[in-house]
């Protein structure tokens, strides 16, 4: 029976309780097949008998608080509290079966579990007492229940192929965005070592655009300044604090006194 209906603290105590009484039948009854003496069989009997009773004890309780708290909830939780009430209904009987195989087989005093009377689980849901039934019902009963048991079973095999195969799907997927992000983290750093040479390369090229720029700066000045002693020692060729620049030819003025001196002599 699942157990992840959502119940209130009190009802999650209660139900606690149930389960923890349920285990201790269940290695109970374990105990009695490796119990020889027939004395201490009947003994461990009734003291099993004694948890029964408390057993169907709390699930009166478990249905008078699920009573309490009906207008709360959901009705599909209404509906999962009621079929795991249900379950333990059928759990107990299935141990009260159990206990009326062990009591024959003792020949002991037959150990009455529920008080004489119409007293139910649950209101308005007829159960049979096991006490009252005869070792045919009591074999028909637990077949019953068996085939119950076998059909949850199926039911839970099913569920756990199918969860399987989810898991398996899951995995596939999983395996699949791994992969992928992988190739996106290898991109990533492709187009990161692509971007830090890009910017180095802008590095280099202003490195060598400021270069070009301060040569280009030096020979503008330097033509500049050849310019401005050309045009003065044009305007004022007397001007002997200017030197006369390597390769250009002094002015005319002076090429025809030359010229005179020389035909003089």
């Amino acid at each position: 029976m699942s157990t992840d209906v959502p119940m209130s603290p009190e009802l999650e105590q209660v139900d606690g309780e149930i389960q923890d009484i349920f285990r201790a039948l269940q290695n109970g009854f374990q105990k009695m097949d490796k119990i020889k003496d027939s004395s201490r069989q009947s003994k461990q009997l009734e003291d099993l008998t004694a948890k029964m009773r408390e057993c169907k004890r709390l699930i009166k309780e478990f249905d008078r608080i699920l009573k309490d708290e009906e207008k709360k909830n959901t009705p599909d939780v209404n509906k999962q509290l009621n079929d795991k009430k249900q379950f333990m209904i059928k759990e107990l009987n299935s141990y009260v079966t159990l206990r009326k195989t062990y009591q024959s087989s003792l020949g002991n005093k037959r150990i009455e579990l529920f008080d004489t009377g119409n007293d139910q689980v649950a209101e308005g849901t007829p159960v049979q007492m096991a006490s009252e039934m005869s070792n045919q019902e009591l074999i028909s009963t637990g077949r019953k229940q068996m085939d119950q048991t076998d059909q949850a079973i199926e039911r839970s095999k099913m569920v756990v192929a199918q969860t399987v195969e989810v898991g398996a799907q899951t995995a596939a997927t999983l395996t699949q965005q791994t992969e992928q992000m992988k190739r996106i983290g290898n991109e990533l750093d492709s187009v990161h070592f692509s971007l830090k040479k890009a910017s180095q390369m802008v590095k280099e090229i202003g490195r060598q655009v400021a270069t070009d720029k301060c040569i280009m700066a030096f020979l503008f000045l330097i033509v500049c300044g050849v310019i401005a002693i050309i045009v003065v020692k044009i305007v004022n060729p007397h001007n002997k604090n200017i030197r006369d620049i390597p390769g250009l030819a002094p002015p005319a003025m002076n090429r025809k006194l030359l010229s005179i001196d020389a035909a003089g002599l």
